[in-house]
């Protein structure tokens, strides 16, 4: 692929250095560059950093040390060489010219172009000041009242501007006032009107709970209504309610009666037993003794 050659001004391009010219460099009329070349070398580039980075990767590495250890840098060279940080360096000097200095740059004087020539006019060969000065001086004064008409005009048209807008300021002014009251009297009803809601959900809720307290009264009076008896039965009949002097009997005189009485009957019951013994000694001793038995 043959690429534009560009051409330029050689002499334009010249440049005057301390009298001397020379062309440094050519500068191409449009510095533009190709964007497909542009294109061809980001591509080279991003290539040439995708080779580098898969060079580094598969690149071998040394083994992690084992604990304990650590990796040494040591020579595999077939001859051995001293490692030092000290650079070795030696003297050597040598004589050169005197510097010789430089002649100073002459003048630059560009030559001279073009032929000199000269005229002569004499008085009233080209025209007459007072008869050729007086239209230029009715354009000029013409211009100038015109100028002046126009000033006028405009000031007078500022004058009108700046009293309308005063107009307008006033009654925007106005009307800003008015939106403000406006809007001030929707704010204070828009309050009104939330602080009225307000009251009536309070009032609503102590109704609400009102109505809750009462009807749990009412179930409450209901419900004890049928359990204080049955409680009050309950706990009668398991002895937590009693009268003392029942009570009393029943703890202290019944227990003492009963063991007195089983007292009396085992006293009469062991008198019975003797006296039965008795009898039947004495019925033996009597048959013993009797000779018609």
């Amino acid at each position: 692929m043959r690429t534009k050659r560009h051409y330029g001004n050689i002499m334009y391009d010249r440049r005057v250095v301390r009298g001397n010219t020379y062309a440094k460099h050519i500068i191409p009329t449009t510095a533009q560059p190709d964007p497909a070349e542009i294109r061809r070398q980001q591509a080279n580039r991003r290539r040439a950093i995708a080779r580098k980075q898969a060079r580094e990767q598969f690149r071998p590495n040394t083994p992690e040390a084992l604990e304990g250890r650590k990796h040494t840098d040591v020579q595999t060279e077939l001859y051995l060489e001293e490692l030092s940080n000290i650079i070795a360096t030696t003297d050597i000097e040598c004589q050169t010219d005197p510097f010789l200095d430089r002649p100073a740059t002459p003048l630059f004087i560009p030559a001279k172009s073009g032929k000199d020539v000269e005229t002569q006019i004499e008085e009233g060969e080209l025209f007459d000041f007072d008869v050729e000065v007086q239209p230029v001086l009715e354009v000029l004064v013409g211009k100038t009242i015109e100028q002046s008409l126009l000033e006028v005009m405009e000031e007078e048209e500022l004058a009108c501007l700046k009293a309308q807008q005063r107009a307008f300021e006033e009654l925007r002014n106005n009307e800003l006032a008015e939106v403000q009251r406006l809007q001030e009297m929707e704010r204070r009803h828009n309050e009104e009107k939330e602080r009225r809601i307000a009251q009536q959900r309070e009032v609503l809720r102590k109704e609400k709970e009102i109505a809750e307290k009462i009807a749990a009264r009412a179930y409450t009076q209901q419900y004890l209504a049928g359990l204080l008896p049955a409680v009050f039965t309950s706990l009668r009949s398991h002895g937590y309610f009693y009268n003392p002097v029942e009570k009393d009997i029943e703890t202290n005189f019944f227990p003492w009666l009963m063991d007195e009485v089983n007292n009396r009957v085992e006293r009469r019951c062991t008198a019975r037993e003797i006296l039965d013994s008795k009898r039947h000694c004495y019925f033996i001793l009597f048959v013993d003794d009797n000779p018609f038995f």
